[in-house]
Parts: structure tokens; C-alpha cells; sequence
């Protein structure tokens, strides 16, 4: 039975925080949440970022921060030709790294607003964001400890002076939950995370979650203002997009990938939700990416 795992960080050589640079093995985490905050680059790799109740597609330059005990996960793409190897560089700390209140002092009141925000996971634009990136790079080959600590401190301030970014969890539907709250809700989005493209089971998830059938659909709704059934389907046809735009697979080999066992439904359900068929989605998309090239062409020649 899959279960959203608590991890235990450490610190090591007498630091007060944690800034590693992960390979391939940084994406086979599970479905997982720390009491640390975690900020996140991507430096190679395509899949799919979980992050409490949200998931969405990511990318090499994709930068992240978490709050305490919000669970989450990146997982990889099927790898593609010529893909260079996934990898990563995260930095994790506690409020407390630097002091009890060292962040309520009036000069970090920015920072102290940015820990606020990331209990809902805070996306930054890859635009605005690439420098940061690359010093998130050239830091993780930073020796001395002193630098380090400043390369962070200079990092955070000006993330959190940015307005460039979005919520990923918008409704704090995970981060304001009570502590006896997520351990019960966790290991239901953990089991989704993992099983969303198979069958899923209504009675599995009400175990997981220790309730009756009828006291969890309810319980579930109340969290995370959507019916079980309406995330699993929003999981889906978020997957389903994805394959859409990035592969040539017939659109009924996408339907049962993505976790719909008939293909009308798929039709129907995807509809719904974008206002047009599959098929048409992706020649819109096809369209789309053809004007954006013929523009970027045009622009060197001029």
C-alpha cells in the first residue's frame, strides 16, 4: 500500500542547512513531505511535479519552493532520445537554520512573506528566474560554508521580492491542514500519485484514509473542494494533455494510458474540460507551435 513517506533530513559536515545536487535518483523519490522548506532547480530532465493536491508538467529551469510537511514529488518522463540525464539541485532548511527569529527581523520581512507563501508550493517563472538557476548551479560547487550561507540568503531575497510566479496549490487545500489532517489526507493523494493512470479504488483510499466509503467522499470533498472521482479524472486528462503535445500516439492509445478504460469517456471528459476534442487539441497546438517558429524565423532574418 503506497503511503506519502515522511523523510528525515540531515544535515552534514556541521551545516545548518542541506544544498545537494541529485541525479536521476532525486526523481524516483516517493510521494513524500519534511517539517524543511525545500527549494527545487531542475536542471535536465521532463515529467510530472506533485505537489499537495496540484500536478503539472515541468521542465530543465523549473524552480520550486515548498513549505513545511507539503508533500510532493517530481517524476520523470519515459526518457527520450538524445534527453541529457535528469538532475537537480535542492536546498532544504528549517525556519530555524539561522537562529530562532532571525527571519522575523524587519530587513528579512520579505523572506518572511515567501516562507508564508510556499505553504501553497510557489512556482517561479523560468524567464525571469534563469539567473538564479545558474547560481543555484555555480553555488552547488561552492566550498566555503560562509559563501554558501550568503549565495542562499542573496537567493531567497530576491525570490521573494519577485511577483513573477504562481501558486501551485492554490487553495492551501494541503497547507492548512492540521497536522492529524495531513496524515490522513497525505496518504491518499500518495496513493493517486502512483495509481491515478490504472484502476483506482474507492474502498483502497477509504482504508488508507481509515473511514467508511460515504464518511471519506465526504471528507474528501470538504478538503479539497472536489469530489474524488473529479481529481482523479483532473489527473488524467492532465496526463492525457501532456502525451497530446509531446508525442505522435494514436489519441486511443493516450486514453488508456492516461487511466480511461473506454475512450468515448475519455472523449467526453476531456470535452468538458477543454472545449474541444482531443484531436483537435493537438492540431491547435501543431498550429500553434508552427506560428511560433515561422515568428522566430522572420526575427532573424530581420
Amino acid at each position: 500500500m503506497i503511503k506519502a513517506s515522511f523523510e528525515v533530513l540531515q544535515p552534514v559536515h556541521g551545516q545548518s542547512f542541506i544544498f545537494r545536487k541529485f541525479d536521476k535518483s532525486a526523481f524516483e523519490a516517493p510521494y513524500h513531505f519534511h517539517p524543511e522548506y525545500e527549494l527545487t532547480s531542475i536542471l535536465h530532465g521532463t515529467g510530472k511535479r506533485y505537489v499537495g493536491s496540484h500536478m503539472s508538467d515541468y521542465e530543465a529551469g523549473d524552480l520550486v519552493m515548498l513549505g513545511p510537511n507539503l508533500p510532493h514529488c517530481w517524476k520523470l518522463d519515459p526518457p527520450k532520445e538524445r534527453q541529457p540525464e535528469a538532475s537537480a539541485i535542492v536546498v532544504q532548511f528549517d525556519d530555524a537554520f539561522l537562529g530562532d527569529g532571525f527571519f522575523s527581523k524587519n530587513e528579512l520581512q520579505h523572506i518572511k512573506k515567501l516562507f508564508h507563501r510556499s505553504g501553497c508550493g510557489v512556482h517561479f517563472h523560468p524567464g525571469p528566474h534563469a539567473v538564479i538557476n545558474q547560481n543555484l548551479l555555480a553555488l552547488s560547487q561552492e566550498k566555503n560554508s560562509f559563501k554558501l550561507l550568503i549565495g542562499l540568503l542573496e537567493i531567497l531575497q530576491r525570490l521573494a521580492s519577485s511577483d513573477e510566479y504562481n501558486l501551485l496549490d492554490h487553495n492551501r487545500i494541503i497547507a492548512e491542514r492540521t497536522i492529524a489532517q495531513q496524515e490522513r489526507i497525505n496518504p491518499v493523494f500518495a496513493y493517486l500519485v502512483e495509481n491515478f493512470r490504472r484502476q483506482v479504488s474507492l474502498n483502497e483510499a477509504a482504508d488508507l484514509a481509515n473511514m467508511t466509503t460515504n464518511a471519506f467522499c465526504k471528507y474528501f470533498k470538504k478538503i479539497t473542494r472536489k469530489t474524488f472521482m473529479e481529481t482523479i479524472i483532473e489527473y488524467r486528462l492532465n496526463y492525457a494533455i501532456q502525451q497530446l503535445v509531446q508525442t505522435d500516439k494514436p489519441i486511443s492509445e493516450i486514453s488508456y494510458e492516461s487511466g480511461f478504460g473506454d475512450v468515448s469517456h475519455f472523449y467526453k471528459m476531456f470535452k468538458q474540460k477543454m472545449h474541444m476534442s482531443p484531436l483537435n487539441y493537438r492540431k491547435k497546438f501543431m498550429r500553434n507551435l508552427d506560428d511560433d517558429d515561422d515568428e522566430e524565423e522572420e526575427m532573424a532574418v530581420a
